[in-house]
């Protein structure tokens, strides 16, 4: 049970995390909102930046995803 305490606690993090990096998921979700027919790859710069900052975050705070 040690595990799911563990995953809990991480899991409590996600909002800091995503507040720490705000901009970079606006800018994704508004590339997202603007295709008509999403493809594959169509938001890969945007998506990078918002996992770049994820990760940044992530390792700022002490945590995984």
């Amino acid at each position: 049970m040690e595990s799911v305490k563990r995953a809990r606690a991480r899991l409590s993090r996600y909002p800091a995390l995503l507040g720490e990096c705000r901009e970079p998921a606006k800018q994704y979700a508004a590339c997202v909102s603007r295709q008509d027919n999403l493809v594959k790859f169509a938001c890969q710069a945007e998506f990078a930046k918002f996992k770049d900052c994820l990760l940044k975050a992530s390792a700022k705070m002490a945590t995984r995803l």
